[in-house]
């Protein structure tokens, strides 16, 4: 038998590292490590992107990778964020908080799987509901910069987690558009600077807070992608009634009018 090397190891490869520190995170959760296991996931979340932009490099995209990469997110970005969430606080009420627990899994692997089915090799600026490497940064910078933080106020700390993890749930499995990370490339920047900008802000910002500005800056993240979302259903809406009112839609068209 012989061992057949492609392209893809290199990219695959990148994949496989981010699940073995997915699971290398899940151990450190067990131990109540949560800040180590949170930069453990952070860099599980690098290699994530990485892969993507290696494949597109070498031109060693395929549905393998595709398979394999959404194991390793339902693992880093869906199981491990999960049993923070348990460990942290939702061990403590019972058959209620596994399932608020287990919500962060099962929307993740629901989100994965619809991309799956709807899949292209393009590099998109788009995607149908929130991205699950998105979720657990979300979910993850909320518990390590405010939920365990002592000076936080104990009268919010877990009120906005049921507001995170309910958030969280419903924009992965939504049909909401959610921005893609820009690519660093000249012609990206180019055609999307605004993009660019906003997240080169949000990334100094983390730096200069030590972190805790990342949960501000995925709130604004998934706050901007539902008010972009209404607005665009709003304009959808007038352009209708303005058709209707023009006499120039169908009947089809004039119950949503």
């Amino acid at each position: 038998m012989r061992l057949r090397i492609t392209r893809s190891i290199i990219p695959n490869l990148l994949t496989l590292a981010n699940l073995f520190l997915g699971f290398t995170g899940i151990a450190y959760i067990s131990q109540n490590e949560y800040e180590i296991a949170a930069l453990v996931l952070l860099f599980a979340g690098i290699f994530d992107v990485m892969d993507g932009i290696v494949a597109r490099l070498v031109h060693s995209a395929s549905e393998v990778g595709i398979q394999l990469d959404s194991f390793a997110d339902s693992i880093s970005f869906g199981v491990a964020p999960s049993l923070m969430l348990y460990s942290v606080y939702f061990h403590s009420i019972g058959i209620v908080g596994l399932l608020f627990s287990a919500l962060t899994t099962i929307t993740g692997v629901l989100r994965l799987a619809r991309f799956n089915s709807q899949a292209t090799f393009e590099d998109k600026m788009h995607f149908k509901g929130m991205p699950v490497p998105a979720s657990a940064l979300f979910l993850v910078s909320y518990i390590i910069f405010y939920f365990l933080d002592p000076t936080f106020s104990e009268q919010w700390k877990i009120p906005l987690l049921y507001v995170v993890v309910l958030l969280t749930g419903i924009s992965m499995i939504s049909t909401i558009k959610f921005d893609n990370l820009p690519r660093p490339d000249l012609a990206m920047i180019k055609k999307h600077p605004w993009n660019f900008v906003i997240t080169l802000i949000g990334f100094v910002g983390v730096i200069v807070t030590k972190g805790k500005f990342l949960f501000f800056f995925m709130s604004f993240y998934v706050v901007g992608s539902y008010v972009r979302y209404v607005i665009q259903a709003i304009n959808k809406r007038n352009q209708k009634y303005k058709l209707k009112k023009d006499g120039k839609i169908s009947s089809v068209d004039k119950d949503y009018a």
